[in-house]
């Protein structure tokens, strides 16, 4: 590995970044670069090889128009991002990079040699394209030259200050294109589905590395001080989980929240200096895919819904399912006392089945009990 190379893979372990890499048709050197530099754990989420056409149907969910292109390389990033959104560790920045090329072979090529390496962040897509010389290079050669694209697409992303050797000749000039995303578009992504999250981060920095998520979901419209108590009270039973709101844009029975909306009630937090994430999934079951390993904070009357077979067609054992699902990705429940039909219960009033007991935590009264719902607040206050 040359002395530059090494500097720029350590630069990129060292900047607290996350990426989920997917490569077809080269670049297979950077994979080594990365993976030899102690710290690629820190870095490296998850690098995948779609090299086949199942496998490329498989992670895209469609058959790319052209495998070597600029919108398979943008789709492969996109998918890559949205992995490492569900992947990484939580307050770090993470990056999705995408990479399909076509060079030199056992076979001569009638069309051009050519790669294109596409890095996908929360506000931003940059995307280089490079048509090489055919007959300059070994297929060794060729696949060095466009690993050394990839590490720079990676760098910059990282925003690492960095010297990057790409080895090409006059006549193969990259080009490039950059895309940014203002908050209303990122928004708007999440909404559509594109994307499955955004991540605000308001809470002080804190030195602390935490293993998991805590999450506190609702629609906070208004958010009370009960729901900043609730999350401070799980914090304090949940030490490895960084602590954060959720809010779906979506809605499981109502139309979506508008961009003006959500950012009425990001606001609230900004305010308040907490951490919050916009979602599109209104169901569980499907946050559990999104943020695997997380501890949610719930009301007992929300953990009563969950574990009643009427939410799913009425079949328990499609209940039962569905959970042990969530259970396996590491999901757990904190449960806090609410009023239920009237009356006060807390977690040990349930029925949970036994299958599933230890997914949920109680929250024990005497630590928290909030009387007052968003609800109530807008009645008081007249909205």
């Amino acid at each position: 590995m040359e002395t530059w190379v090494r500097a720029v893979v350590e630069a990129i372990h060292s900047s607290r970044a996350q990426a989920v890499i997917y490569l077809a048709g080269g670049a297979s050197q950077a994979l080594g670069w990365l993976l030899s530099v102690p710290g690629a754990s820190g870095s490296v989420l998850e690098v995948v090889v779609p090299y086949s056409r199942a496998s490329m149907v498989q992670l895209l969910g469609k058959l790319p128009l052209q495998f070597t292109s600029k919108q398979a390389a943008e789709d492969m990033a996109l998918a890559a991002f949205n992995r490492a959104l569900k992947l990484s560790g939580p307050g770090l920045q993470v990056m999705g990079v995408g990479f399909t090329g076509s060079l030199a072979s056992s076979r001569p090529k009638q069309g051009d040699h050519r790669f294109y390496v596409s890095t996908r962040t929360q506000n931003c897509i940059r995307t280089s394209h490079v048509t090489l010389s055919k007959g300059l290079r070994s297929r060794e050669e060729e696949d060095k030259v466009s690993s050394y694209f990839v590490l720079k697409a990676i760098a910059d992303a990282c925003r690492v200050s960095a010297t990057i050797q790409t080895d090409v000749q006059e006549p193969e000039i990259p080009q490039e294109s950059v895309e940014q995303f203002n908050e209303d578009q990122e928004l708007q992504q999440v909404i559509d589905g594109q994307v499955c999250m955004k991540v605000y981060h308001f809470a002080d920095p804190m030195e602390k590395n935490f293993d998991r998520k805590l999450i506190l979901p609702g629609s906070f419209n208004p958010l009370h001080d009960g729901h900043l108590r609730l999350l401070e009270v799980a914090s304090s039973m949940c030490d490895d989980g960084l602590p954060c709101f959720e809010i779906s844009a979506i809605n499981a029975d109502k139309p979506p929240l508008s961009i003006a909306e959500i950012k009425r009630r990001v606001e609230q937090f900004r305010k308040a200096g907490k951490n919050v994430i916009i979602s599109n999934q209104p169901y569980f079951y499907k946050k559990a895919e999104i943020f695997p390993g997380s501890a949610f904070i719930i009301g007992a009357d929300t953990s009563a819904r969950l574990v009643n077979p009427k939410y799913y067609g009425g079949d328990y054992n499609r209940m039962l399912e569905i959970l042990l699902e969530c259970k396996n990705t590491g999901t757990t429940f904190l449960v806090g006392g609410r009023e239920i039909e009237g009356v006060f219960k807390v977690l040990e009033d349930l029925d949970i089945p036994r299958e599933l007991k230890d997914m949920f935590i109680s929250i024990p009264e005497e630590k928290f009990r909030m009387d007052i719902s968003s609800t109530e607040l807008r009645k008081s206050q007249g909205l």
